[in-house]
């Protein structure tokens, strides 16, 4: 089984938060995590916003981008591409008025690269985990 992780997962690998131990527990029976590329720029994001709601400091900040970026030979990248862009958009037109945003149709665009895959989905997101079950995909 492989696993798809959004950016809400992902930094929980690299900050403990709830449910991080959770994650890494169900993690070590998996064989392959994929991200979007978008986790690339998301991940710093969202470690710069702790920074500004002082959750971390800024040393700390920058350790964990860097030991991040060290690790990103250990993850699978789904490239953002014109097809993934138009599903996108798809998902915009069917589940803007729900709530969906920009970001978070690329995630799940990227997610649903993996739908033919047994894969197990990984989001702290709300709107993203109920859409993921909407799809039939096997959240955690």
């Amino acid at each position: 089984m492989i696993a798809f992780l959004d950016t809400s997962a992902l930094v929980k690998l690299y900050h403990k938060e709830i449910n991080s131990e959770k994650i890494f527990t169900t993690l070590e029976k998996i064989n392959g995590i994929y991200l979007s590329e978008l986790s690339k720029v998301e991940f710093r994001s969202a470690l710069w916003k702790k920074v500004r709601t002082k959750e971390i400091d800024k040393d700390n900040a920058i350790a964990v981008i860097s030991l991040f970026q060290n690790d990103s030979d250990k993850f699978e990248w789904i490239n953002i591409d014109n097809n993934l862009i138009n599903t996108a958009s798809h998902l915009l037109y069917n589940f803007g008025g729900s709530g969906l945003c920009t970001l978070d149709s690329i995630q799940l665009a990227s997610a649903l690269t993996l739908k033919e895959s047994r894969c197990l989905y990984f989001t702290e997101d709300k709107l993203l985990k109920k859409l993921l079950i909407k799809l039939k995909l096997k959240c955690y």
